[in-house]
């Protein structure tokens, strides 16, 4: 295991203020000093860094930070540095050498920021890199800052859109509901998916991966399928490039749709590469007036050929949105959510006393870019070890051999003629009141069956199921022969039947509520 064995251990934890034009967030937010300072590290944050965000210098005093004032005296004190976007080259130069800066990098297109940084020998981890894996989770603020961005879009398109999303009958007249068609089933699209259909649109989504189909489901879209068997699941939960055949066909796909709806909403972008263009110039003029594009892919180049990185603007009567500050638009949010992702990665580290960069960990080695002024990005590719096939041996290859069912004498036709017989010698010379009691009882079964079991599996369980269907039965029956010579029976059989049912009922709906959005 390789483990830093530095002098300088990190105590002090600085929060500069941001200056990327347009940023309002800022890299933690007040209830996450505590987090730190319980870690044993000291917290200095800028003068003013948090009120764009909403936060006050008051509030992280009152958790227990330090107001430091001026960018030159608060980068050169940070042992461990936390920003959230890169810092600019005046900036870099002011970091004390074999500190430690945690921020979004994009390493690919900032090679000249990383060669300065490089030079004072300072250690690097980008959160843009934090590998997508499981264990990631709480650290991916990608992830967190794609679900702003997927709200926020819905947001815009709603600002610009010319009417109500949700269909609304009035006095005045009748509002259909906006249609909205969503491209990119990832983080940022199913957020705007439920986001949509929460303001009361229809929504359909597409994806080149059939397996977030239940997920566009379950938030209330449309999935919409291509008739073409291939998978675009990519490695690290990212899409991959596709056929042109399948590209051919979702195109069509995507003019069909461009004529019915009134909002697009694109997400689709592939790592290291260009965003693929799925909106062209032809699409865009055959939108409804008054249509809206929002080009969440437009730091990449955009998805709409159109899409002017930041700007809005307006083609054919349709208005195309490529900002890419939409996190940034929410900035309170926005900030504690990346704030938390922090917290997390810097546990992973460890705290002020044992502070370490271990290489071995896969997440500190996938998010490390330089290690005191050493490049280590890329970082090696993580290999996913494959299970070798199982060889069939004879026994297996038993076990997987279609078994011939013995046949039953018992069989169907012959169990129904068997009742039949029965129910015809008991019809004639069974008495009366038998003949009543065993009606009533298949009557009862049948009624029972019919009522409680018919109830869809999602609201009632399959045991619950059948335990109030025996209990319908107990009512129904005693129903019919509360009027007989032991009225006082079917009496109690009534009520602790309906003490069952109302029971079950009762814990069916206390595990809806579970799955309840509050």
């Amino acid at each position: 295991m390789f483990l830093h064995e530095s002098v300088l251990l990190p105590m002090i934890i600085v929060i500069p203020k941001e200056s990327t034009a347009d940023e309002r967030r800022v890299a933690i937010a007040p209830e996450n000093v505590a987090a730190f300072t319980k870690l044993g590290y000291e917290v200095h944050v800028e003068a003013g860094a948090g009120v764009s965000a909403e936060m006050p210098d008051e509030l992280y005093k009152e958790e227990g930070a330090s107001i430091i004032e001026g960018k030159e005296t608060i980068w050169p004190s940070g042992d461990l540095i936390l920003k959230v976007n890169p810092p600019t080259f005046d900036e870099a130069k002011m970091i004390r050498q074999g500190a430690t800066l945690i921020c979004f990098v994009y390493p690919a297109r900032n090679e000249k920021l990383i060669e300065v940084l490089a030079e004072r020998k300072i250690i690097l981890l980008a959160m843009d890199c934090v590998p997508r894996i499981s264990r990631a989770q709480s650290m991916d603020a990608l992830s967190s800052m794609a679900n702003v961005a997927g709200y926020r879009a819905v947001v815009e398109a709603s600002h610009e859109f010319g009417r109500f999303f949700t269909g609304q009958i009035t006095a005045a007249g009748k509002v259909p509901p906006a249609k909205i068609l969503v491209i990119g089933a990832g983080v940022a699209g199913l957020a705007a998916i439920g986001a949509a259909r929460n303001m009361g649109a229809i929504v359909r989504a597409f994806d080149t991966r059939p397996a977030v189909k239940d997920e566009v489901k379950s938030l209330g879209g449309e999935f919409l399928m291509l008739d073409f068997e291939e998978d675009g699941a990519g490695s690290g939960g990212y899409a991959k490039t596709m056929s042109k055949e399948f590209i051919d066909a979702e195109m069509k796909l995507f003019a069909e749709q461009a004529k019915e709806v009134d909002v697009i909403i694109t997400t689709a972008m592939i790592p290291g590469k260009e965003s693929p263009v799925l909106i062209t110039e032809e699409m865009v003029k055959s939108m409804k007036q008054g249509s809206v594009i929002v080009d969440l892919a437009a730091e990449g180049g955009g998805n709409c050929e159109l899409t002017e990185k930041g700007k809005k603007i307006t083609a054919d009567g349709v208005t195309i949105l490529g900002y890419t500050d939409l996190p940034s638009r929410l900035a309170t949010q926005s900030s504690r959510l990346y704030g938390n992702n922090l917290v997390k990665l810097v546990k992973l580290l460890g705290d002020a006393k044992e502070f370490t960069i271990n290489q071995e960990d896969e997440i500190i080695r996938g998010s490390l870019v330089l290690d005191k002024g050493e490049l280590t990005w890329p970082p090696p590719k993580v290999e996913v070890s494959v299970q070798p096939q199982k060889t069939d041996t004879k026994e297996n290859s038993d076990k997987h051999q279609p078994v011939e069912e013995k046949k039953s004498i018992f069989s169907p036709g012959l169990m129904l003629g068997v009742l039949s017989f029965v129910l015809i010698a008991l019809g004639w010379k069974g008495e009366n009141e038998f003949l009543d009691q065993l009606t009533v009882f298949v009557l009862s079964c049948f009624v029972g069956y019919m009522v409680v079991w018919n109830v869809t599996p999602s609201l009632h369980t399959p045991l619950m199921s059948v335990t109030n269907a025996i209990s319908g039965i107990i009512v129904i029956g005693g129903m019919l022969f509360i009027s007989g010579s032991n009225p006082w029976i079917a009496g109690v059989a009534i009520f602790v039947a309906t003490i069952n049912i109302a029971g079950g009922f009762l814990v069916t709906q206390r595990m809806l509520k579970m799955f309840r959005k509050e």
